[in-house]
């Protein structure tokens, strides 16, 4: 679990400095356009040219760092990403087996949540790899969930909050037997 909520809180993190720098980005070129005043009393440029190769000048100087850390910050996303193909579980269906036994300890009944915490209960339809097995997640029964279409589509390959993941692994303690492991969602080890 440990390393679940670091990998999810990682990846927010990322995304929220993406988000922050392509602002920053817009922003520094808006400024840097904006901030161009028009030449009074025939001091300056002269040209259309001549002004449009000034504002293309102070927005390439504006948006140069920015440009630079989203660059950065998008390498870093692509590394990760190749990470975890490089991770992936060369099964990706559950057995036969795997999926009668987690049909059975869910009740046939949907263990995703519909939203706002609380859980679908619709009757399940589908196996899913609670910890995305396109970012790595183990196809095993530690990482089965029980999920109806609807909520399987609904959750795609998003990494489970570490709230969502507490949540689950509550709820299990009403169908997994006391011997077995309430943990839920099991990445693939490294390779």
């Amino acid at each position: 679990m440990p390393e679940l909520r670091r990998i999810y809180w990682s990846r927010q993190g990322l995304r929220l400095a993406y988000l922050a720098v392509l602002f920053w980005l817009a922003a520094s070129v808006i400024t840097a356009l904006m901030g161009k005043k028009a030449p009074v009393g025939g001091a300056g440029p002269s040209t259309a040219a001549d002004v449009l190769g000034g504002l293309f000048d102070g927005v390439v100087a504006a948006a140069a760092f920015p440009g630079v850390v989203a660059v950065v910050l998008a390498v870093t996303a692509a590394v990760i990403t190749g990470s975890d193909m490089r991770r992936r579980d060369p099964l990706r269906r559950f057995t036969r087996q795997q999926r009668r036994e987690g049909m059975a300890r869910a009740a046939g009944l949907c263990k995703l949540e519909a939203g706002f915490g609380r859980r679908c209960g619709r009757p399940a339809e589908h196996g899913d790899h609670f910890y995305p097995w396109s970012k790595g997640g183990s196809t095993s029964l530690q990482n089965f969930v029980a999920a109806c279409a609807r909520c399987n589509r609904a959750k795609r390959a998003n990494i489970p909050s570490p709230g969502q993941q507490r949540r689950m692994e509550r709820r299990r303690r009403e169908y997994v037997p006391p011997s077995s492991s309430l943990s839920v969602g099991e990445r693939q080890p490294r390779r």
